[in-house]
């Protein structure tokens, strides 16, 4: 797989929101971004709130800007915040500095896209976005 199609970005979101029941999760907004940075797929969840969508794609879209997963984004945020802040301001404040954002890398390890995850705590929307690409066998960075 060189790209994240419709059906395996609908298949993600699915899987994602069947994760986050299991595991009695708060409302999930899902995201899915090609390589580009282009939404794919975008599910919202009975009562999630207003601005989970734009955290969806901020935490997937920020870790396809920077290369590395929004958990490596959040760490580097509180070593070098006056970094992340600059970064942030470059991105028009796109950029979601906290875990739930996950890369997609194909089987050569390269980008293939993103999947951004909110509503719970960070912790559980990044379980629910490695759940997902698990159970459809891609493999997912994280950035730990």
């Amino acid at each position: 797989m060189t790209t994240i199609t419709l059906s395996t970005a609908v298949n993600i979101t699915r899987n994602a929101l069947a994760v986050g029941r299991d595991l009695s999760a708060a409302p999930l907004t899902v995201a899915v971004l090609d390589a580009g940075g282009h939404l794919i797929s975008l599910q919202r969840e009975d009562g999630a709130s207003l601005l989970r969508p734009q955290i969806a794609i901020g935490k997937a879209w920020g870790a396809l800007a920077l290369g590395k997963g929004s958990r490596a984004i959040a760490n580097d945020a509180q070593q070098r915040p006056a970094f992340i802040g600059a970064v942030n301001t470059l991105a028009e404040g796109s950029l979601v500095p906290a875990p739930g954002g996950v890369l997609i890398r194909d089987e050569h390890g390269a980008v293939i896209g993103a999947v951004g995850i909110t509503g719970d705590t960070s912790d559980i929307d990044e379980q629910c976005a490695l759940g997902a690409l698990e159970s459809l066998g891609l493999k997912a960075d994280p950035g730990v």
